[in-house]
């Protein structure tokens, strides 16, 4: 498809005024050049001056038509019904068309967003579509999250051409207002991504979204560590401290370009290697962590994260899930269990 050409509304309306009164001069001028053609009801002896060719064009165009003023000669009886009929009908057309289609395009978005409203559910809100929201969003459109399943929240007027560009719906306005994440549906949401480059803007959010949701999941990010653990306070599950995090991976570059290459891997998706969590296999139940094809490292269970080495978990149970590291993509001698349909371990007997 090609790309839309997005205008300006009052773009499209100047542009239909100025043809409305274009078909209106126009036959203005008609008239009045051919002021012999015609007849004044109520001023016979005086003929058509330019103020009745104004008069008659407009009634005529409006088909309010009163029949004061008539065309009585042969040739602008054909002028009338070869050219001003045309144009009343195109200036008609231009009238209606316009009303038209304000009305159908606020009630077709109308209808969209109540229909939109209506389906939404269990879906994830991204508060802020800067370079983080947008990774965020690739992951999570990565691993199989429907693009509709995705509300962003943003006041930015750039921010909402690039999600709308993106397929994805949104939101505008200051997320730490209690208004715009209902609108956004955070009370229904299942997880909530905050990634403003404020720490401040965060913490509010964070405690906005958990007043609208206690029991939605949240990850922020943190400019600065310090506040990572007031974040976490106000109500956030998870919280990554950007800076931090970049300043590590760059140390590790510098000390260990061959380390520094292989967790830029992890964290880039779609090739080499990623970090992943599944479900434990029936066939794994029982078994150590570090038997398994792919490489273990942590459990969860009971909703708590053991490392793979952790007495507690040297076999594993029913229910448990792994985070391995694994091929992003298979291959024929690096497979990835858990992803053809096994049977899992908290599947019901």
């Amino acid at each position: 498809m090609l790309p839309e050409r997005v205008r300006s509304p009052w773009w499209a309306l100047g542009r239909r005024l100025l043809a409305a009164f274009a078909i209106m001069a126009g036959t203005v001028a008609i008239v009045y050049f051919d002021a012999d053609g015609y007849r004044d009801a109520n001023a016979p002896a005086d003929g058509i001056t330019l103020v009745d060719s104004i008069y008659y064009a407009t009634v005529t165009l409006s088909t309010t038509g009163y029949g004061d003023i008539a065309p009585v000669a042969a040739h602008s009886r054909l002028i009338n019904a070869f050219v001003i009929t045309p144009a009343r009908i195109a200036f008609l057309v231009l009238l209606i068309g316009t009303t038209l289609e304000v009305l159908a395009s606020q009630g077709r978005e109308l209808f969209r967003i109540s229909r939109w409203r209506k389906s939404m559910g269990h879906h994830v809100v991204v508060v802020g579509y800067g370079t983080k929201g947008r990774s965020a969003v690739e992951t999570l459109v990565n691993n199989g999250l429907e693009r509709e399943s995705i509300v962003i929240v943003d006041p930015g007027q750039t921010a909402r051409q690039d999600a709308h560009a993106d397929g994805l719906a949104v939101v505008t306005g200051d997320a730490t207002r209690r208004e715009v994440l209902l609108r956004a549906g955070v009370a229904d949401a299942d997880q909530v991504i905050i990634t403003t480059n404020r720490d401040d803007s965060n913490v509010l959010a964070i405690l906005t979204v958990r007043q609208l949701n206690p029991d939605v999941y949240i990850v922020s990010s943190a400019r600065e560590h310090e506040n990572a653990p007031l974040m976490k306070q106000s109500g956030a599950n998870s919280v990554i401290t950007s800076s931090d995090a970049v300043g590590r991976l760059l140390g590790v570059s510098s000390l260990s370009p061959t380390l520094g290459s292989v967790m830029e891997d992890l964290l880039t998706y779609g090739e080499g290697l990623e970090v992943a969590e599944r479900d434990l296999l029936v066939s794994e139940v029982g078994k150590q962590p570090q038997s398994l094809p792919d490489q273990v490292i942590a459990v969860v269970r009971d909703e708590k994260v053991y490392r793979y080495f952790d007495p507690v978990v040297t076999q594993l149970a029913r229910g448990d899930r792994l985070v391995v590291v694994r091929p992003a993509k298979e291959l024929p001698w690096a497979p990835r269990p858990g992803t053809h349909d096994e049977e899992l371990s908290t599947d019901e007997e």
